[in-house]
């Protein structure tokens, strides 16, 4: 594993540059943590004690309803800090969602007390901490409205785009818990899609074959 020094110097290029003596305190105090796959790192009522900043990784924040539907709210990704965790530092509040690691995860944590005294001090942390919650939030704004909205084909169409790829290795289930619907529904969709000329399902894997039509889709609001 990289050392501490190097982890800031090639993922956060921007703290390792800065001669903010604040900042360079933050950088001392955070601890490298390291996470497999599938491992739950908060919960609703878990008390908030360290800010997060990814370096590898994906983590999926997500609620959960009482009948256990999951329904995602934001991906966490290298570069990132948690919307929630930030929120929760903030306002002084328990988590009210769940946190879990797509992948195996590496990134920093920095001690709450080390938060608020650097962005007590440090221009440029309060910068990049309003300005990362400000995107973040934005992004998680844009999905429910989407997710209230906006047309299941057309959401459907912009997901599978946005990968730029035209093999993709994901299943039904995948694309179902990212558009928060069901995963009946979203098979359907991709069966008609795959109707018109426009993918081929394999196992466990989607082939685009016309990707402008695609584009098409999902420019469109409302389904047929």
């Amino acid at each position: 594993m990289q050392n501490k020094e190097t982890l800031w110097k090639n993922y956060f290029p921007a703290f390792f540059k800065s001669d903010d003596s604040a900042v360079t305190e933050l950088m001392n105090s955070a601890t490298v943590f390291e996470c497999p796959v599938h491992q739950q790192l908060f919960y609703p009522g878990k008390a908030c004690q360290s800010y997060l900043l990814l370096i590898s990784g994906s983590i999926r924040a997500q609620i959960i309803s009482d009948s256990g539907e999951e329904l995602l709210l934001y991906h966490v990704r290298p570069g990132d800090a948690c919307v929630l965790t930030t929120s929760c530092l903030l306002g002084g509040n328990d988590y009210p969602a769940e946190g879990m690691t797509e992948t195996a995860v590496q990134g920093f944590l920095i001690p709450d007390t080390v938060f608020h005294q650097t962005l007590q001090k440090s221009v440029f942390f309060q910068k990049f901490v309003f300005q990362n919650f400000s995107n973040r939030l934005a992004e998680v704004i844009q999905r429910m409205a989407s997710i209230r909205f906006g047309s299941l084909n057309s959401r459907l169409a912009k997901l599978l785009l946005s990968s730029e790829q035209s093999q993709l290795q994901v299943t039904h289930q995948a694309l179902a818990d990212e558009l928060a619907t069901a995963r009946e529904v979203v098979s359907r969709h991709l069966k008609r899609l795959e109707g018109y000329g426009i993918l081929v399902l394999h196992r466990g894997s989607i082939e685009i074959l016309d990707a402008a039509a695609l584009a098409r889709i999902s420019k469109a609001f409302t389904d047929t």
